[in-house]
């Protein structure tokens, strides 16, 4: 008679050593959305940050374009308990656009065209950890999925990272976003499980 330990059930694969508690994978890119799809005109984009008083740099489309850019290969996770492995992108990472800014503010609140904000320690967009990207698996990102811009902050659950991202204000204090004021963890560490508040 064989012996099996109570909770077993076989090896892990690979891939599940990979994926946060709680999640699962999935080969398609579900498309979730607080709003309706924004379409921003590329000559009416831009992309501003400040410090609740003063605007400490503007880029439009074509000066943000003319920022160094990276392609990255990372794995998403979202709340809702779907995660995507090796996804790649092209972006410019938040390294270079705060480069130089005369601030020590430890936090941001982003916000999107159609009113979506999220907030982010600075210290999670420092050190090759958050992009602003424009192109999903070589081609331009859909305005499903956020284009022409979204931040993508792959180590924090996905609504971390806004779709159709218009620009970031620098804070003194963490505020919670959209998402985080009706719930939602103030911070969202997937391999913690912060789903929302309280836990």
């Amino acid at each position: 008679m064989a012996i099996v330990s109570r909770g077993f059930s076989g090896r892990r694969s690979a891939s599940d050593a990979l994926l946060p508690p709680g999640q699962h994978l999935t080969t398609d890119f579900p498309v979730l959305s607080a709003g309706p799809t924004q379409h921003i005109p590329l000559d009416r984009w831009e992309f501003t940050i400040d410090d609740g008083s003063n605007v400490l740099n503007r880029w439009n489309w074509k000066s943000f374009r003319e920022l160094p850019t990276e392609r990255i290969a990372v794995d998403l996770h979202c709340v809702t308990r779907w995660s995507k492995l090796g996804t790649s992108w092209e972006g410019v990472s938040l390294d270079v656009l705060l480069a130089g800014m005369a601030s020590d503010l430890p936090y941001a609140m982003f916000r999107s065209y159609g009113d979506y904000t999220t907030n982010l320690p600075v210290k999670d967009l420092i050190n090759k950890q958050a992009w602003i990207v424009f192109k999903y698996d070589g081609e331009d990102l859909e305005a499903e999925h956020g284009g022409p811009a979204r931040l993508l902050v792959p180590h924090l659950y996905l609504w971390k990272s806004a779709k159709w991202v218009k620009g970031a204000t620098l804070m003194s204090e963490d505020k919670p976003g959209f998402w985080e004021s009706l719930g939602y963890h103030i911070y969202g560490d997937p391999w913690q499980e912060q789903r929302y508040s309280g836990a």
